[in-house]
């Protein structure tokens, strides 16, 4: 393969999406710079022929703590392998930015540690990484905005053959309107159905949906297949009581056809259903034939070296795939659609603001009006009515439809062919007082059990491994962090009947013993004689209750009461297992367990933390959060 000279190319991952528009940011401008530059996700590169490559923009997010996204992890691995010599990356010229949030302990921790990985291999540095922070008053763009611009300076002095066009062809106020990436292609009706298979219902439905997501442009699918099953809820259950300010729910799910396959610890992904209301407002308002059939493809751009991806041809229902792969009334649009937006408006007002909006002066007003509210795009374009975009705009643009994870809360053992979740229904205030609630959460609080409803799912290995009979474990899991701990419990129950267990200490915690004990009857009834959390066996439940009295109570503090035991059970080999939420919660235990290991074993603390951080290299220390 020649060294690829004469591109620029732009690799991410992203979880949400930010990452994804950053780095098609960095592609529109390298492109008006004159230069080509492929925007490839890393789950659909060759990590093998990175060393081919001239120059490369790294633009990869941080999720929990300090965890690369999905769509990293092979290629990380693949960076990992110790047969990569110091030189391996000579060639290449390198440039990083990360977005992360500031308020969590491992700030862009991905961005820092690829940045250390490509210069251990040999890669040299552009430009010193930027680091984007969800806490700025304008979001990552704050860091990406000045990032971007010495980027182009930097590369302008040193390569001044590479680009052909000056940096002024970046100044808001002389752009023009990009080419669109995609085509749509309208298809006789006669001629599509003729290319849609005729296949069972069941499998049809998978179909569908694996395609149309397979063609999408912000969506990389390799389940062209569709989902690995479809559920159905037979169970839809309040955890907390009502009018607590909480909703808790318990679902039971299980597969139409397929059987099940999934371990403890592992997630299962969702594709939420949109509201059908809000698709069929969105369809009218952009004056779109809800029957037609289509295909998307790239826009005449060749095959990008590197790139693993293949699109789908097969044609699907104009509303099928705005229904199954893009987010019209949930997520919040990017800062280049109202730029494209501005270009399509007629009325003089909306074009004056649309274009202010994409301008650098205009980003912190628009995050206060778009991301900070929440706004979706069924509302920005019932804002600017005068708008009319082409279809292929709104496809390249509108965020994707994402599927939701959730960690499992039942044993396959005990539960075969079934799958139990444990999910807050996520609503919330915007600073101008809109009600949002989140998609999947208040779409599954929605279902009905008795109408059976269709659920795509994917099930996904899970940050926890599932633990063997003979280890220990002391398991922390405040609010619904409790879910994989469920399981764990259910499967330790099942194996005590045929073979000795290890002993297992949970320590729970929720507001009110009243209001949101979730799984109350549960727990207790394992602390039984010869139960799992029982004290007979070698285990303990201990539940912290925070605001049932003047001073708050957490799982730390229960903790500190119990370290004896605590250091007990890690002295003989015990794993820990953390779950919950993401904030402040896994570095406040982290703290709290370095407090025990000091006290109990006359360690300083410092060297308390690196027997811990030995701990968690050594896989005995596992951490599994969501926001």
């Amino acid at each position: 393969m020649d060294h690829l000279l004469n591109r620029l190319l732009v690799l991410y991952s992203s979880q949400t999406g930010n990452a994804l528009d950053a780095a098609e940011r960095v592609g529109r401008e390298a492109e008006r710079l004159g230069c080509r530059a492929p925007v490839i996700s890393m789950d659909d590169f060759d990590a093998n022929s990175l060393p081919y490559e001239d120059m490369v923009i790294f633009i990869v997010s941080t999720t929990g703590q300090g965890d690369t996204p999905d769509s990293m992890k092979v290629f990380w691995r693949f960076l990992l392998q110790k047969n990569l010599g110091p030189m391996w990356l000579e060639r290449v010229h390198y440039a990083v930015f990360g977005l992360g949030d500031s308020g969590y302990q491992k700030y862009n921790f991905t961005a820092k540690k690829l940045d250390k990985r490509l210069a251990d291999l040999g890669a040299r540095l552009i430009i010193e990484k930027g680091l984007g922070d969800d806490q700025h008053p304008s979001g990552y763009e704050g860091a990406l905005d000045p990032w971007l611009s010495n980027l182009w300076t930097i590369l302008k002095q040193s390569r001044p053959s590479f680009f052909r066009h000056g940096l002024e062809v970046l100044n808001p106020a002389v752009r023009t309107l990009d080419h669109p990436k995609f085509r749509i292609i309208y298809h006789d009706e006669e001629e599509a159905q003729s290319l849609v298979s005729s296949t069972s219902d069941l499998k049809s439905l998978k179909l569908q949906i694996g395609r149309a997501r397979a063609m999408s442009p912000g969506l990389s699918c390799h389940d062209d297949d569709g989902p690995q099953c479809v559920l159905h809820m037979t169970k839809n259950r309040h955890l907390t009581k009502m009018g607590c300010g909480r909703d808790v729910r318990h679902f039971e799910l299980e597969a139409l056809s397929s059987v099940i396959e999934y371990q403890l610890g592992d997630v299962v992904e969702i594709l939420p259903g949109q509201n059908p209301d809000a698709v069929d407002a969105f369809l009218r308002r952009c004056n779109l034939n809800p029957d037609a059939f289509i295909t998307v493809e790239p826009n005449g751009s060749e095959r990008c070296v590197g790139s693993t991806r293949i699109f789908d041809r097969t044609p699907v229902h104009l509303r099928n795939f705005v229904e199954l792969t893009m987010d019209v009334a949930s997520a919040s649009p990017r800062r280049y659609f109202f730029e494209v937006m501005s270009f399509f408006a007629t009325a003089e007002h909306e074009k004056e603001k649309l274009q202010y909006f994409g301008s650098p002066e205009g980003r912190d007003d628009l995050y206060l009006y778009n991301q900070k509210e929440r706004r979706t795009v069924l509302e920005v374009l019932e804002d600017f009515p005068s708008v009319h975009m082409p279809f292929e705009w709104l496809v390249q643009l509108i965020p994707p439809l994402k599927t939701r994870a959730f960690s499992i809360s039942s044993s396959p053992s005990a539960h075969p062919n079934q799958v139990h979740l444990t999910v807050s229904i996520v609503s919330w205030m915007t600073p101008f007082k809109r009600k949002r609630s989140g998609l999947c959460s208040s779409w599954l609080a929605g279902l009905d059990p008795k109408k059976g409803v269709r659920i795509p799912a994917w099930f996904k290995r899970g940050s926890l491994p599932p633990p063997p009979s003979s280890l220990p474990l002391i398991l922390i899991g405040p609010g619904t962090g409790c879910a994989p701990f469920r399981a764990f419990v259910e499967d330790r129950a099942i194996q005590r009947n045929s073979w000795p267990i290890a002993p297992t200490l949970f320590f729970f915690g929720c507001r009110n013993e009243t209001s949101d004990f979730l799984y109350r009857d549960f727990w207790l009834s394992h602390t039984n004689t010869s139960g799992v959390l029982s004290e007979e066996m070698g285990g303990g439940f201990f539940v912290a209750f925070s605001r049932d009295q003047p001073q708050k109570v957490y799982v730390q503090h229960k903790m500190r009461e119990e370290s004896e035991r605590v250091w007990a059970l890690l002295t003989t080999g015990a794993a820990v297992y953390i779950a919950g939420s993401s904030t402040k919660m896994p570095a406040d235990v982290f703290s709290c367990m370095e407090e025990i290991v000091a006290k109990e074993s006359g360690l300083s603390r410092e060297m308390a933390a690196r027997w811990l951080r030995k701990l968690e290299k050594d896989g005995r220390y596992y951490v599994d959060t969501w926001s």
